[in-house]
């Protein structure tokens, strides 16, 4: 090839590039900044490209400062994977409230959606059945549920900070808040679009059914019928239940109680794993029998320490933080890698099988739950893969030496410590 037609082609290519949109002189890719053309605040060298003289709101603006500054290897864009219990709309009734996040405001959250409620001492969430299936942590006070399984047979058990609760689709069921403060939990059901706004209620059932129609079913004279309300209660002001006890014996069935019980004490379990990083505790089917349909996982981070790099093969994950805050960076093909700051009663979502860590951005714990559509808890640890592959195949495809190899963790860390 000649000269001239050597600088023809380069001419050709670079002007391709620029007809792309990409800059023939665009900064060579290096690391911690991989991409061309590249990407972060880091690249901005003129004056006023990291200026922002527009319309500001800073409250909103300082909570999310991965969003203002992202790390320079995000790439492109990815659909929003925060939420937030925090700007949701409140339900107040007396007895209590309730706030919820369905996919309709949340549009990548496909297999959950999350309730917060809150019930008084004594206050009532009324009998009432779902579609779908109900799993529910304690973030605070004590609670007393009531179910009653297909066969016939109750149970009624009380419940405190850290327990869970897991109710099929079509069993009904009760919550009422205990002395002295009542209660708080958040609720998951199995379908991004379930709302508890909208409940198979008893009071609505019974409203709208005909007198004569509830005499014959219950074998009860019509006129006895004649104070129900005509709206439904939905959260109400209950009075004292009284023992447990004593709730337990007036229920009682010749068929005994139900055969896997619908609670589960997930803040008590002993950690599957502990390291100086932090704890994760498990419940799935395998331990909590009743939870056929979601497994959770309840993860504590201490300052400085990270969720390691991790994916799961077999749900979504939806995510509640409950104490603390933390960042998490989400990795897709494309590639695509977006990072978002999280603090306490926000929700995050990473889709199947997309390649996510956590770290703890503050000086106390963060404690969050995982929360699966599936009948068991799955991860698989890139560091775990990295130690369990042959060496020679990381070490050509890393550009690593052996003996920096060997140094990864090889026990699947879950957390690591600072």
């Amino acid at each position: 090839m000649t000269d001239l037609s050597r600088r023809k082609v380069l001419v050709g290519a670079a002007a391709s590039a620029a007809a792309l949109g990409v800059a023939a002189t665009a900064k060579a890719a290096s690391f911690g900044n991989p991409d061309r053309p590249p990407e972060g605040q880091i690249n901005g060298k003129s004056p006023t490209s990291l200026s922002d003289p527009g319309p500001q709101n800073p409250a909103i603006a300082n909570q999310f400062p991965s969003f203002q500054n992202p790390p320079a290897t995000d790439i492109n864009g990815m659909p929003l994977f925060w939420a937030s219990f925090n700007n949701a709309h409140k339900r107040y009734q007396n007895g209590g409230w309730a706030r919820e996040v369905t996919q309709d405001d949340f549009a990548i959250s496909e297999d959950i959606s999350g309730v917060n409620m809150r019930l008084s001492a004594n206050g009532i969430r009324e009998m009432h059945w779902h579609q779908q299936a109900e799993w529910a942590i304690m973030v605070d006070g004590k609670c007393r549920i009531t179910i009653l399984d297909e066969q016939g047979r109750p149970q009624v058990a009380d419940v405190k900070t850290g327990d869970l609760w897991y109710f099929p689709p079509g069993l009904p069921h009760s919550l009422q808040g205990l002395g002295p403060s009542g209660a708080e939990f958040v609720l998951a059901f199995d379908n991004g679009h379930a709302s508890e706004f909208n409940t198979l209620l008893v009071t609505d059932w019974i409203a709208h059914t005909p007198p004569e129609v509830l005499a014959r079913n219950f074998n009860v004279p019509a006129d006895i019928f004649k104070n129900i309300p005509l709206d439904n209660l939905w959260i109400f002001q209950g009075n004292d239940p009284g023992s447990l006890g004593a709730a337990q014996r007036a229920v009682a069935s010749p068929l005994g109680a139900p055969m896997h019980p619908f609670i589960f004490s997930l803040g008590d379990l002993p950690p599957l794993k502990q390291t100086k990083g932090g704890t994760v505790q498990i419940a799935d089917s395998r331990n909590f029998k009743a939870s056929v349909n979601i497994a959770a996982a309840l993860v504590t981070v201490k300052p400085g320490g990270i969720r390691e790099l991790h994916w799961h093969p077999n749900a979504d994950e939806w995510q509640y933080y409950i104490k603390g805050q933390g960042r998490m960076t989400v990795f897709d093909t494309g590639p695509k890698a977006a990072t978002a700051d999280f603090r306490a009663g926000d929700i995050g979502y990473v889709k199947k099988s997309l390649g996510h860590y956590v770290e703890n951005t503050g000086d106390t714990d963060l404690v969050m739950v995982e929360v699966f559509k599936t009948d068991h808890f799955a991860e698989v640890s890139l560091s775990d893969w990295m130690t369990h592959t042959p060496p020679q195949m990381i070490m050509d495809t890393l550009n690593i030496s052996r003996e920096d190899l060997a140094r990864f963790p090889n026990n699947r860390p879950d957390i690591l410590p600072i």
